[in-house]
């Protein structure tokens, strides 16, 4: 019996570890040393049946020991699961006043366990996070070798943590009056926890299956090809996919029966160790997904850059690697624990420490034993060392680029698309390469050119891309269940998929200073970030009906992207070089706009690809981390949240809350700040009346949005209107609004933080002003301001002589042109470290929304730098004091950055940040597909001072925003709000609001 064994402390403590999680074990455990107990009073042996239990009376030194030791450990870090477990052994002490020694004993022995997995259960921020933490040996691995022992683990996992649960439930207690309540009320969390078992389960499989899923559908397919003696009934897209799928699968298969026959050649003996970890249908699936997605996002219109695409997929095969080994050492895991439980005694801390520093020295021995073989081309050795290795060292970024260009070799060499057939019928179309290997010059600046080669795909492909984006496998998707508390850099977010807390794009500083920061001083940002991704979200099914429909019908409505692309221009019949000129400055336009265009449709088809996966869910979550300023993002990256319109539309929470007294006034306020203009300037008062003044057009809205008077479509964010049109119409047809519950988030909208910052750091009142930090009755529009201060000086300019004044013909192009939306993304950035040179091209780029303000472009991009320029020194005029912050923190980066050091600072919350701008020193590795130019970045490499200079004022500020945006979300959920990422969206019974939010 398993209790019977704990002769001392550190006994207790191994068997608190090990026996824990195990259903049933305590419960087992409780029914015994009843029976035991009754059965030794009636005989009178008390004392002699109970032997172990004896020592825990006699070693009450044993006890205060552990009592002492569990005291040192500071109590910000226990874990919620040790007052768990001593919750559920309250069962296990007696009820009588007067306590046997045997009682005593025993209860000393239940106030020993809690304490001592208190006591192993600390956990540092600060221990050595650099790689995951290997398992120890006797615990769960939380790894499986099928589907099965995945649902048998998911099983264990999710019974240790309701375990304590179940034994008083079942447990038989005279204090409960009720039978029917605690009946009603055990069903329910039955219920409960078997509804997150199901959940769980999918979210594993999401996570650890994906790729395979794809391979699988894939060979189902072609099996059915096979049967049909036909091709099935498919879209063009997929069915290209799946014309692909077979040969690469094959290529990749002789590529590793050559690599298991030591038939050498150039550059195998480096990826020939790693192609063979995975299965090679996973691995053509895994390519071909990989370079698709790429190509769906590329700023190129059809081309990624060869270096990306390698890492991207050697990335992508060591991860899944590490998903597919843990899904195969489920068994070994679990003969190695059967075999160290039934010695009936665990190793010591010390013993475990000793096997981990050893572990750690073999894994060095090993790995330098790899490299020589590999230069000696001894293959044979170096597979069987790979075979027997750990694999928890992270591959480097050769192998990756290596291994990615063999596969995206393979690619090109195995996939193929064939050209339309003549309309006779004669010809049935020239089969021709899907992608091509080309190189390509980018003019860096004058005379400074550089070469880098491109993976080019065909136009048959690229018109058809954007329709393949559904049957893409896209990894890291919302979480079933809420995500893994975060613990450690690598420990927390995803289940099984590769999470860090802060993505530091490889910049080993940044990543050792959150490393070796104590866990007490990340405790505010971890916590926060916790509570971020415990947030539930759910589709808003009523507005995803109306968005499919739109995009089906063409899109180019509510600011969908036009679903077809714009013609390319005639050639000119006449010789006439000026007529020669405005035909290529056409043809460079056109193929512009279609490839944003292209790049807007991909994106789209994205975000609706995912909300039609989650849209029957009833809540889902994003588990967030943090870029290295310290502002967090979830870790999705396509509906979420901090999107555009169309996401924040299609999102609501997943709980809802009763509106209350005051909830559909401030909805009404949401649907005038979502209608924008001069309206969301108003005060509250005035935007509720405006919503009043307009409620048969915001009924019409939710009632016929596609077919009645469109009135959504007048706003500035209209998806996100419609959300509002719908819930103001459901709470009045309740019947009883103040009981109606509501999913909408309403959001704050803060007033360009940036400047906010800058005017709390400067006690700028005039600044403070003008950005809503001191209170007024109505809110000031710091963007308004600064396009009227411009509006005026280029009235001015505009009645001077053209031929005296450069600026006059520009200001005259410029009239009736200057508003609130032109000058808005310039002010933003602003304090964000914008140059003259963006700002032009942000202005440049509102000015082509807008009909053409000339005939000549030439003109309006003159008339957008004089705007930008006019822009930029409004700015400093009406913020003085937060240029001249900028300019001192400009300053002070100069200063350090000379003396060869990064700039680093601590947030307010604790979290440290370090500059990661340094000098790049270029490695050449040459891989089967052409010689690459890898960046390597290091402590070593001097450090570049102006970009220093440039980015500390901005970075600075970004991280003290973060800080702010943290400390609202702990606020909201100490009060009971719902909170999500920078954008205050909040709900509550009370309906109150949070402070923070960005445009």
């Amino acid at each position: 019996m398993l209790i019977l064994w704990c002769s001392n402390a550190e006994h207790v403590k191994q068997v608190v570890l090990i026996g824990y999680p195990f259903a049933g074990m305590w419960r087992s455990a409780a029914q015994q040393l009843a029976r035991q107990k009754l059965d030794a009073v009636g005989k009178g042996k008390s004392g002699g049946s109970f032997p172990r239990l004896r020592q825990v009376v006699t070693y009450q030194s044993t006890a205060n020991h552990a009592a002492a030791s569990a005291q040192s450990v500071e109590r910000t870090s226990e874990l919620d699961r040790g007052s768990e477990f001593k919750s559920g052994l309250r069962f296990l002490k007696p009820s009588s006043p007067s306590l046997s020694p045997l009682d005593s004993a025993f209860v000393e022995l239940v106030d020993l366990l809690p304490q001592c997995w208190r006591s192993s259960s600390a956990v540092d921020f600060n221990q050595d996070h650099s790689k995951p933490q290997s398992p120890l040996p006797g615990s769960d691995t939380r790894a499986y070798a099928s589907a099965v022992e995945a649902d048998e683990l998911c099983d264990e996992e999710i019974d240790s943590k309701d375990e304590d649960e179940d034994d008083v439930e079942n447990f038989p207690d005279d204090s409960h009056g009720d039978s029917a309540l605690d009946a009603e009320a055990c069903l329910e969390q039955k219920m409960r926890k078997k509804k997150y078992r199901e959940l769980y389960k999918r979210q594993v499989k999401i996570e650890t299956e994906a790729w395979q899923r794809a391979a699988t559908e894939y060979k189902d397919l072609m099996t059915e090809m096979c049967r049909k003696s036909l091709a099935p009934n498919l879209p063009f897209a997929q069915s290209l996919l799946l014309s692909w799928f077979e040969p690469l699968r094959d290529g990749i298969l002789e590529e590793q029966r050559a690599y298991a026959n030591r038939e050498h050649r150039e550059h195998r003996s480096m990826y020939g160790p790693y192609i063979c970890q995975l299965p090679a249908d996973m691995l053509a699936v895994i390519t071909m997904h990989r370079l698709m997605g790429l190509l769906m996002s590329d700023q190129e219109h059809g081309c990624v850059k060869v270096i990306h695409a390698a890492v991207v997929i050697g990335e992508a095969v060591e991860q899944e690697v590490r998903i597919f080994q843990l899904m195969n050492s489920k068994k070994k895991s679990n003969v190695a624990e059967v075999n160290t439980n039934s010695h009936g005694d665990v190793a010591n801390e010390e013993e475990l420490e000793a096997t981990r520093q050893a572990d750690l020295k073999s894994k060095k021995v090993v790995r330098d034993k790899v490299k020589k073989l590999v230069r000696q081309n001894k293959l044979r050795r170096v597979d069987s060392i790979l075979k027997h290795a750990s694999t928890d060292e992270p591959w480097n970024t050769v192998i990756h680029v290596k291994l990615g260009s063999r596969l995206l070799e393979l690619m090109l060499e195995t996939s193929f698309v064939r050209a339309p057939s003549s309309q006779d019928g004669d010809d049935f179309g020239e089969l021709r390469p899907a992608f091509q290997h080309k190189f390509k010059n980018h003019v860096l600046r004058q005379n400074v050119n550089r070469i880098y080669g491109v993976i080019e795909c065909d136009p048959l492909v690229l018109a058809e891309i954007d329709q393949s984006v559904r049957h893409m496998v896209m990894p890291y998707m919302p979480m079933l269940v809420k995500p893994l508390p975060w613990k450690g850099f690598y420990e927390g977010g995803y289940l099984y998929l590769k999470s860090s807390i802060m993505r530091t794009q490889g910049a080993k500083e940044q990543r050792m200073a959150v490393i070796d920061t104590p866990r007490k001083n990340m405790k505010v940002v971890v916590e926060a970030l916790n509570v971020l991704g415990e947030t539930g979200w759910k589709i808003n099914k009523p507005v995803l009906d109306v968005v499919e429909k739109l995009w089906e019908a063409g899109g180019g409505i509510a600011d969908l992207v036009e679903a077809s692309d714009v013609p390319i221009p005639e050639k000119p019949s006449s010789a006439d070089k000026e007529a020669w000129l405005k035909w290529k400055q056409a043809i460079s336009q056109a193929k512009r706009t279609n490839s944003e265009r292209h790049s807007l449709r991909c994106d789209t088809e994205l975000k609706l690809g995912v909300a039609n996966k989650l849209r029957d869910e009833e809540a889902f979550y994003y588990p967030h981390n943090l870029d290295f300023r310290g502002r967090a993002y979830p870790m999705h990256p396509h509906l979420n949240h901090l999107g555009n319109d169309l996401c924040r539309g299609l999102l609501t929470f997943a709980d809802g809350k009763p509106l209350g007294p005051h909830g559909l006034r401030w909805i009404k306020i949401q649907l005038a700040n979502l209608y924008g203009g001069s309206v969301g300037k108003m005060s509250f008062n005035d935007r509720a009346a405006f919503a009043e003044d307009h409620m048969e057009d915001i009924l019409d809205s939710a009632e016929r949005p596609l077919d009645g008077k469109r009135f959504w479509l007048t706003a500035e964010d209209p998806f996100q209107f419609l959300a509002a049109c719908i819930d103001v119409r459901d709470s009045i047809a309740s019947g009883n609004p103040e009981t109606y519950v509501s999913h909408l988030p309403v959001h704050q909208d803060g007033s360009c933080n940036g400047l906010q910052h800058y005017a709390a750091l400067g006690r700028d009142r005039i600044g403070a002003q003008s950005v809503n930090l001191v209170a007024g009755d109505k809110p000031c529009d710091v963007y308004s301001g600064i396009a009227e201060r411009v509006k005026i000086i280029m009235e001015k300019d505009a009645l001077k002589n053209p031929l005296t004044s450069r600026n006059a013909a520009s200001a005259r192009l410029l009239q009736g042109q200057i508003d609130r939306k032109l000058v808005k993304q310039t002010v933003m950035t602003s304090v964000y470290g914008v140059t003259f040179i963006g700002a032009r091209m942000q202005i440049l780029n509102r000015l082509k929304e807008r009909s053409p303000i000339a005939v000549d472009p030439v003109d309006t991009y003159r008339a957008a730098c004089y705007a930008a320029k006019v822009t930029l020194d409004a700015l400093g005029e009406m913020f003085k004091e937060a240029r001249c912050i900028m300019s001192w923190l400009g300053d002070c980066a100069r200063i350090i950055a000379a003396a060869g050091h990064t700039v680093k600072w601590t947030s307010p919350l604790g979290l440290p940040v370090v500059q990661p701008y340094r000098k790049h020193s270029r490695h050449l590795v040459k891989t089967s597909l052409q010689v690459l130019a890898l960046r390597n970045s290091d402590e070593t490499h001097p450090v570049l001072a102006s970009r220093q200079r440039s980015a500390f004022p901005p970075n600075f500020v970004h991280s003290l925003d973060s800080s702010h945006m943290m400390m609202t979300a702990l606020a909201c959920s100490k009060a009971g709000l719902t909170f999500a990422g920078k954008c205050s969206f909040v709900l509550s019974r009370r309906w109150l609001l949070g402070p923070h939010s960005l445009d």
